[in-house]
């Protein structure tokens, strides 16, 4: 192609150029701008789920902390352990109590079956001598026998009956002792639970595995019921708090993935969810960036990281990378508008 053609179309390109763009200045400068962004980056740190460890309705003096700020802990190890001595007293004490509360029920279910017994031989009895009183009415009525062996048949038939009653009635006696020796029984072995379950809160154990944050009790100490002994961190399972300007936060959602990178680690990614969105908007809190920044309002949101190797640590800034969908209009391109 010969220069002076190859300046012509040149030429002629030019110009159809800046004709489209005079007719449609919003498609140029969408050109212009390049594609929409296909992610989010956005700034944070990294935060875990702490749990603050105290004693529960026991008050003692410390005696054993086996572990210091920033060791690792397993679910179950010994996090601190109060002076037992009274609890252990309490619990010994209790045990006693049950056991002659269980005495007591044994010997109430004897005597009950003693009474139960003694009816039955009473009834045997009254029985005999009530047969006995007929026999000798029916033969004084015959004038076989005299009045007075009559009135002694008639004596032994009424003592019988009277003894009959008595032990009947303290069969009924010996029936509610047992029910009131049970409830004693039982509420001795409940208190003999209670008292063993307080002594179990002279021990204090880790809830799951983590890092001891802080400590704020030493040995010697004598701790009140719910003051802070240890601060354990879960970093198993980390998350990032980070802000969204208010003009993006119609492009992110609940569970929206996220890759997060740090300075610490170069080149190793980790993935995460989004997994709250704030529902108000804030100002940008004072320890982001300068005040220009933190008059805009942003919206909080927490992130979600899986940290299986423990290498993401409360406190660590970190980076967030949001992927973002395109949305339909994006996709099927610019729109134009004829005025």
């Amino acid at each position: 192609m010969k220069p002076r053609t190859r300046n012509i179309l040149v030429a002629v390109g030019a110009a159809l150029l800046f004709a489209v763009a005079g007719f449609d200045s919003d498609w140029f400068a969408s050109l212009w701008k390049g594609a929409p962004q296909a992610s989010l980056m956005i700034s944070g740190n990294i935060e875990a789920h702490e749990s603050v460890l105290s004693f529960k309705q026991v008050q003692s003096r410390i005696v054993a902390l086996p572990f210091d700020e920033g060791q690792w802990v397993h679910k179950g190890d010994l996090i601190a352990r109060l002076d037992d001595a009274d609890y252990r007293q309490n619990v010994e004490v209790a045990r006693a109590t049950a056991e002659q509360s269980q005495q007591q029920y044994s010997l109430a279910l004897a005597n009950l079956e003693a009474a139960r017994k003694a009816v039955q031989s009473d009834q045997a009895d009254l029985n005999e001598k009530r047969v006995d009183y007929k026999r000798a009415q029916a033969l004084y009525e015959s004038k076989v026998i005299s009045t007075q062996v009559r009135d002694l048949a008639e004596t032994a038939f009424r003592q019988s009956e009277a003894v009959w009653m008595r032990d009947k009635a303290l069969a009924v006696a010996a029936e509610r002792n047992v029910e009131a020796t049970l409830a004693a029984a039982r509420s001795a072995a409940e208190n003999l639970k209670l008292s063993e379950i307080i002594l179990g809160y002279t021990v204090l154990r880790a809830p799951f595995d983590g890092v001891m944050l802080t400590r704020q009790a030493e040995v010697g100490e004598v701790m009140l019921p719910g003051t802070p002994v240890a601060t354990l961190a879960d970093i198993d399972h980390v998350w990032v708090r980070a802000y969204i300007n208010e003009t993006d936060i119609g492009r992110v959602r609940f569970g929206q993935p996220v890759t997060v990178t740090t300075d610490t680690y170069p080149g190793k990614r980790y993935a995460g969810r989004i997994s709250a969105i704030a529902s108000k908007a804030e100002f940008t809190p004072k320890s982001v960036e300068t005040h220009a920044e933190r008059v805009t309002l942003v919206y909080r949101i927490k992130i979600d990281v899986y940290n299986p190797t423990h290498e993401l640590v409360p406190g660590m800034p970190v980076d967030a990378e949001i992927a973002l969908g395109l949305s339909k209009s994006t996709a099927l391109g610019p729109s134009r508008s004829h005025e």
